[in-house]
């Protein structure tokens, strides 16, 4: 995947370039189409054997010999076609294959870009694509260009047959264009009413809890009656439109079947046709368009796989994959944050401005302020989720954008405010759902934390499933094995925000001996706080109000500065005692 995307050239969009990937596949089936409809012909030429030489002569031996070849090439056709189905669907999985992983990234890296609420719909976009290419629409996309065939041998019966033909077929290529032309908006307006009933139903699943209790159940249950009624709607109008055109064309296509075998017989009574024109024109009439009904029939999932891959292109060109830059070696001296300002993704508001400070290793930096102050985005600029609009953040002199995104995850410890947990075992959670998971290592973190006790009391101690978001787990217990999470393989910097919210006395304890560990080993140690327990370990503190620096030097110095000035708000207002 990171190879193909690397070579793309800057004008071709990935999925454009995973598609030309397989240009040599597409060759194939358009080969094999073609031996397909070429094959097609063998009804048609049997019927009017049968009907011109069989009949007359009646000849055992000659319509023997005819059933053996069609049942030949019959044969043959079946096992064309089931290689031309099973070749589409595997350019759909390698194409699946090529970008799920670009996928999962624009996933993870887009709530952090734009505030727009995307949810899975890259995925869903890339699944849509995958469903198309695996079913029968492309197949009729590569029988079109053979209709001309088909009409050319029905002149070759009788001029009036092929105008027929050709006729018929006009008007199933006028519907084919009105197809898109009806569908295009309500399939559009389906796919984006679909996505926010999708994000609704998932915000629902995740704030259970809070629906039940406060008896919000009802009226978002309106709410969500209100959108899937919309997009049934939206979906119901597209489905209409594409069932009434393709039910059209089906009887086009029948009655255009009518009208040859007439003609058929015309021309017999006329003696300008034999009898076997007539079964072989009406066969290869109905053939000649029936890739035009069944491309009408899936031109809904045509409209939809194109607008996923118009989304999926903007979204993979909006986050292009990241390149790796040269590996430094592991941080160990210094942390300086210079003059940064930041907005929330999508927004222009500034919320933090001119921000400054330098953490040498041992240091231990506490930011107070009250809530709205800054505090969280400057936590989170400073492990890198968010970039900064202006200013720099330097790891030992090096900005956090020569680190790749892994390599800098490890030598940082991050505790955000709302503590997320993963669907897995309590040892996967805090190895970070390494592939080589190192139980010491996962010990180690467990015990700087405080928290290897609390685990082996569990039903199956480090092995124990802790449910989706941790639900198995008590808030306070979520937030320790966080803790563990953040220390795992001793990282150089460990940003906690707000880790005592709920911790009971010997949780908080537990997490000041863990905070002196970090600056004991020479490690930087920044902590959120509200509460000044949580500040024991530091010997620093920042004041942040209003999204901007007003106080920054030793701990009692500031606190008791905080402490006298009535002009500054600060839910921390007094130092410990």
């Amino acid at each position: 995947m990171g190879k193909a995307a690397t070579e793309a050239p800057a004008a071709r969009s990935e999925l454009s370039y995973a598609l030309r990937k397989s240009r040599g596949a597409f060759a194939c089936i358009g080969l094999f189409s073609g031996l397909i409809n070429l094959l097609m012909l063998t009804g048609p030429l049997f019927m009017l054997q049968v009907y011109d030489r069989v009949l007359p002569s009646r000849s055992l031996p000659t319509l023997v010999g005819l059933a053996v070849l069609t049942v030949c090439l019959y044969a043959f056709q079946g096992i064309l076609d089931a290689i031309r189905a099973r070749v589409l669907r595997r350019i759909g999985n390698t194409i699946d294959e090529d970008l799920s992983c670009r996928s999962y990234d624009a996933i993870v890296r887009l709530p952090l870009k734009s505030r727009g609420d995307h949810g899975l719909q890259p995925i869903r976009d890339l699944d849509r694509i995958r469903t198309f290419l695996s079913g029968p629409g492309p197949g009729a996309l590569f029988d079109l260009p053979w209709i001309p065939l088909y009409v050319g041998v029905c002149f070759l019966f009788h001029p009036l047959i092929g105008l027929a033909a050709a006729g018929g077929a006009t008007v199933l290529a006028i519907l084919t264009f009105s197809a898109e032309i009806a569908t295009r908006a309500h399939a559009k307006a389906a796919i984006r009413v679909a996505a926010a009933r999708d994000s609704l139903l998932e915000a629902s699943r995740r704030n259970a809890e809070a629906l039940h209790a406060m008896g919000m159940a009802p009226y978002m249950e309106a709410r969500f009656a209100a959108i899937n009624a919309e997009y049934l709607r939206s979906q119901g109008q597209a489905s209409d439109r594409s069932s009434a055109l393709s039910a059209f064309s089906r009887v086009i296509r029948l009655f255009l079947q009518s009208v040859i075998l007439g003609l058929g017989a015309y021309l017999v009574i006329m003696q300008e046709a034999s009898a076997g024109v007539i079964i072989a024109s009406s066969i290869l009439t109905s053939r000649a368009l029936a890739p035009v009904d069944l491309v009408i029939s899936n031109w809904k999932g045509f409209v939809g796989a194109r607008e996923a891959r118009k989304r999926l292109d903007q979204l993979l060109a909006l986050l292009p994959e990241r390149r790796l830059p040269l590996p430094l070696p592991k941080p160990n001296e210094s942390l300086a944050v210079r003059a940064i300002s930041a907005s929330a993704p999508g927004q222009s508001r500034r919320i933090l401005q001119d921000v400054s400070f330098d953490l040498t290793r041992g240091d231990g930096l506490g930011i107070i302020g009250p809530s709205g102050s800054g505090k969280s985005t400057l936590a989170r600029l400073i492990v890198g989720v968010w970039e900064p609009a202006g200013g720099k953040i330097r790891l030992d002199g090096a900005g956090l954008d020569q680190w790749a995104p892994e390599a800098l995850g490890r030598h940082i410890g991050y505790l955000p405010q709302d503590v997320e947990l993963f669907d897995g075992t309590v040892a996967e959670n805090i190895s970070r759902f390494e592939t080589a998971l190192d139980p010491q290592a996962v010990i180690a973190a467990a015990s700087a934390a405080g928290a290897h006790g609390l685990i082996t009391s569990l039903p199956e101690g480090y092995e124990t499933r802790i449910g989706e978001a941790g639900a198995a787990l008590s808030a306070g217990q979520r937030q320790r094995i966080a803790l563990a999470r953040a220390l795992y393989r001793d990282p150089f910097l460990v940003v906690l925000d707000e880790p005592n919210s709920n911790l009971d006395n010997a949780g908080e304890e537990a997490l000041t001996q863990a905070l002196r560990g970090v600056r004991h080993r020479g490690g930087i140690a920044i902590v959120i706080a509200h509460r000044p327990s949580a500040l024991a370990a530091l010997d620093q503190v920042l004041v942040m109000h209003q999204g901007r620096q007003r106080a920054l030097g030793p701990k009692e110095d500031v606190l008791r500065a905080v402490a006298r000035s009535p002009s500054v708000p600060l839910a921390v207002v007094r130092p410990a005692q």
